[in-house]
């Protein structure tokens, strides 16, 4: 029980990879922050967890808008009293050309997986424990990408960046900060990317379950990682690897 009296955020908790972390942080003893875009997903996953015997709380929070995450970082301290970690899941694709993206396209996905990090980060750290935790959500596409993502590319590419720049900010409070960067993996947004659909995108090789994502992150957060701060983790089951 990794994480017995601690309380941990997990924005994107309503499905997919947010959803197997809360899940494993709840059975490791968490109080989970279920943080999602549509609240009645994020009660889903509460409701998984009090039937489990847990402890649990939903929280609608559009994560690129500023005075929503730190609505979401006071409803979570309100409950229970200050974090020990937070995981930043949420994200969206686009899937145009730069030459036809919309500037308001383009930012948009900046600002929601990218300037996300930055939030939960700027508010969330006066209400961190020492000795807590953050980790990202970066992909595969930070290192490997293809025509038409460029926006999401280049935020998770920002995103380990910013990881390795604030785990040395934190030192002193002994607050690590690391990435997982996962590969192809078997969630609604890897089956809705519409390239996937029509087959312009092929997914081979290994495709991994929420789960396997969930180990990793869970891992990071963990006590068990107390040497690991400040790096990427790629979860991709070797994919990279073939590429």
């Amino acid at each position: 029980m990794r994480f017995t009296g601690k309380t941990c955020i997990v924005t994107g908790g309503g499905s997919g990879i947010g959803l197997a972390a809360s899940l494993q942080f709840a059975r490791e003893g968490a109080r989970v922050v279920v943080a999602d875009l549509h609240v009645e997903a994020a009660q889903k996953t509460v409701d998984a967890i009090t039937a489990a015997g847990g402890t649990a709380l939903a929280v609608a929070v559009d994560v690129g808008d500023s005075g929503q995450v730190q609505a979401c970082i006071a409803k979570a301290v309100s409950a229970y009293g200050s974090l020990d970690v937070i995981v930043n899941d949420a994200a969206m694709m686009t899937f145009t050309p730069i030459a036809e993206i919309a500037d308001a396209d383009f930012f948009r996905v900046i600002t929601t997986n990218l300037g996300s990090v930055f939030y939960f980060a700027r508010y969330g750290l006066a209400h961190m424990n020492d000795g807590g935790a953050i980790v990202n959500l970066s992909s595969v596409h930070a290192h490997a990408t293809t025509a038409n993502v460029v926006p999401y590319a280049a935020s998770k590419g920002a995103i380990e960046a910013f990881t390795r720049g604030l785990s040395i900010e934190l030192t002193a409070r002994k607050i690590r900060v690391n990435c997982v960067a996962p590969g192809a993996v078997d969630t609604p947004m890897l089956w809705n990317n519409p390239n996937v659909k029509s087959g312009a995108e092929k997914v081979t090789g290994a495709i991994g379950k929420p789960e396997d994502l969930a180990a990793a992150i869970c891992f990071l957060a963990s006590s068990d990682a107390a040497f690991v701060n400040g790096t990427t983790l790629i979860v991709d089951g070797g994919r990279l690897a073939a590429l």
